[in-house]
């Protein structure tokens, strides 16, 4: 019987055929041996590195933790001493913020000086307070916010024993519109310009406080009567000064009745 054309391979073809099988078996049996002498290898300090990163994530975690804890225990003792002011405790507030400043560090302790400080001025102690605030300031960690306050309160605590040329140095800088202190460090500035006899300076700083509408109403008032007293005329609106006064007047009135 005659084979039908093309049934059956030439000798070449099946030897090219065979060795082509031969090879991929070679290759993969290669590759294979390349992974497991890899693993053999890198293995270990690939399985190092990702326990490393592991570990590093989860510390990082339990750190982010820590830090969440020491805060919120930070803010309840600054409530705490807070609360015991508030209720006159004076002693034990203070004692509650040396402890917490003693630990703390950043705006807590700030905020736990300042705190101290305040208390030091309703019992007169002045000089602490004003030395008080003065660690405030010292401190590059405090927030600029707290330092500027701080700055403020150390040089109202004894201004009068202050030198004007001092006060006027560390408060101009805050004493301009727009500054978030510009309402009480221009008053201290104002004021030490009249010490130092520079009344037209001090009229026209409490007359640019007496027009911003960023300081509360009861020091506008002050430095429109300073200014005015200065010869600076402050008053925008006359209307609309008149009839505030004329509600000022009345509540009062109505308050003494």
């Amino acid at each position: 019987m005659a084979l039908i054309p093309g049934s059956k391979k030439n000798p070449e073809e099946k030897k090219a055929a065979e060795d082509d099988v031969l090879l991929r078996e070679i290759d993969d049996a290669v590759r294979e041996d390349q992974y497991l002498e890899f693993a053999r290898k890198y293995g270990r300090p690939l399985l190092g590195v990702v326990i490393a990163a592991l570990l590093a994530f989860g510390g990082y975690l339990f750190w982010d933790s820590r830090q969440e804890a020491a805060l919120e225990a930070q803010s309840e003792r600054l409530v705490a001493a807070l609360d015991q002011a508030d209720a006159g405790n004076f002693d034990s507030a203070d004692k509650t913020a040396a402890t917490l400043a003693d630990e703390s560090t950043g705006g807590a302790r700030a905020a736990a000086l300042l705190l101290r400080a305040g208390i030091a001025m309703d019992q007169g102690r002045t000089d602490d307070a004003a030395a008080l605030y003065a660690q405030v300031v010292a401190n590059k960690d405090t927030p600029p916010a707290l330092r500027d306050l701080a700055s403020i309160r150390e040089m109202a605590a004894n201004f009068d024993t202050r030198d004007p040329a001092e006060v006027i140095g560390r408060l101009e800088p805050l004493a301009v519109p727009g500054n978030p202190w510009f309402g009480s460090a221009g008053e201290l500035v104002a004021m030490a310009y009249l010490e130092q006899g520079k009344n037209e300076r001090a009229g026209l700083l409490f007359g640019e406080i007496a027009r911003s509408k960023d300081v509360p109403d009861t020091l506008r008032s002050r430095a429109r009567q300073m200014a005015g007293l200065l010869g600076v005329d402050a008053i925008e609106d006359a209307d609309a000064y008149m009839e505030e006064q004329r509600l000022t007047d009345g509540g009062a009135s109505a308050a003494v009745r």
